[in-house]
Parts: C-alpha cells; sequence; structure tokens
C-alpha cells in the first residue's frame, strides 16, 4: 500500500523516521528539521491507519514492517523508529539495508494494556492531551489532536504481535530510552547492552522522548547523526 510521507531538508545523506502508535509523521517537528541540518534529507513516514495513510486490513508490526520496505528509500544512512514504530523498523531494517538505526523508547517488549482505553484515546480533548503531555510544547498538543483525527484505533491489535527483546542487533543500533521506560526497565536494558545494542536514557522524560525534550533526544543522538 502507498504510505504518505513528510521530508525536511535535501541533504546528500538519507534519514528515515517512524512514528509511534495514534499519532503521524508530523511527530518528528520538534526534531527533523535539526537532524537535516545534518546534512540529511529527512523522510518521515505516516504508517498505514495513521495521518494521510490509508487504513489497512491488518495491523502487526510485521505487516506495518512490509509496508516500510515497499515505500522507504533504501539503503538509508540513518533510520529513527519510536515506539511501535520501531517494532516495525526493528522487523525492516535488514530489508531497508539501513547503515545504522535509532529505536526511541521501543514498544518490543509485550505487556499488559487496556486495549480498549488505547482506542478511547482518539477522542481525547486538548485539555486531556495537556494534562497528560506537560512537556510538550502547544503545537504539539495541537498537532496530536489533529493525528488522532485520522487514526484507526483497530492499529492497536498491534501491540498484541509485538517481537519481544530482540537479540544481536542487524545493524550499528543505538536505543533511546525515556527515563525511567516503561517499555524497556533496567534488566532488559542491561540485556540489550550485553546483547551489543548502545543503550542511551533521556532523563526525566517519558515515552515520547523526542517530544518531552527535543533537545536531549538530539544531545543522546551524538556521534550517531
Amino acid at each position: 500500500m502507498k504510505l504518505a510521507t513528510r521530508v525536511w531538508g535535501d541533504g546528500p545523506r538519507t534519514a528515515v523516521l517512524v512514528h509511534g502508535l495514534m499519532t503521524d509523521s508530523r511527530s518528528w517537528i520538534r526534531v527533523a528539521p535539526a537532524i537535516a541540518e545534518h546534512g540529511y534529507r529527512v523522510v518521515a513516514v505516516d504508517l498505514p491507519g495513521h495521518g494521510a495513510s490509508e487504513p489497512a486490513e491488518t495491523y502487526t508490526p510485521a505487516a506495518l514492517a512490509a509496508a516500510l520496505l515497499e515505500n522507504l528509500p533504501q539503503a538509508p544512512d540513518l533510520a529513527v523508529g519510536h515506539s511501535l514504530g520501531s517494532a516495525a523498523l526493528l522487523l525492516a531494517v535488514s530489508g531497508l539495508r539501513c547503515a545504522r538505526a535509532v529505536h526511541c523508547d521501543p514498544a518490543w517488549v509485550p505487556r499488559r494494556r487496556d486495549l480498549d482505553a488505547l482506542r478511547a484515546a482518539k477522542y481525547a480533548t486538548w485539555q486531556e492531551l495537556r494534562a497528560t503531555h506537560p512537556r510538550w510544547h502547544d503545537e504539539d498538543i495541537s498537532t496530536e489532536r489533529r493525528a488522532l483525527a485520522t487514526w484507526d484505533p483497530a492499529s492497536v491489535t498491534a501491540l498484541r504481535h509485538l517481537p519481544g527483546l530482540p537479540d544481536t542487533p542487524a545493524v550499528p543500533s543505538l536505543v533511546v530510552l525515556a527515563g525511567p521506560s516503561e517499555r524497556i526497565p533496567t534488566a532488559e536494558a542491561t540485556t540489550l547492552s550485553r546483547r551489543g545494542w548502545q543503550v542511551r536514557t533521556v532523563d526525566g522524560t517519558g515515552h515520547t522522548v523526542h517530544r518531552d525534550d527535543p533537545d536531549g533526544f538530539l544531545r543522546a543522538l551524538r556521534g550517531w547523526l
């Protein structure tokens, strides 16, 4: 299926960005221009059922990964995924032939979630989003409301099929965690480090690290851009 994309910059290198559940490519607006300034053409995708992309018949990380392979530039110099987008990127990274990958607070490890409550988040008000995300810029709150308006809540079923904690990374890979992270707790982060993943934490942030603390997220990418 054809996915919508958003582009920043026109540098000689390519970076691809994959957002998480409920949002769309506009979730990167605080950090994408800064990545582009490092000499990248930054391509951010709208996953199926998100943003301007059409809904899918099936939502699993594997199906999302297949959509990435069909739509993203091959052999990007850098690939960045957040949350569920990171789970899809994990499965697509070899096929994309990425040079390097960054996973932002990845949704790899299954955990108990109230999927009905997640679906109901589609109707969150501006005030509810502000209360949930106190560190976000006002523009991010407004952007998230627009993203929720087009989001297909059936996509939450992908959370039932998460890949689990991966073994050795297929390409040089950095994991940027919330501080503290509910998705990758300390024991799992230590295991990733032993398996060859570089792990960094942005203290004081929640799950959406790059929106809670854009500057801290960019500092965590030093040496990877």
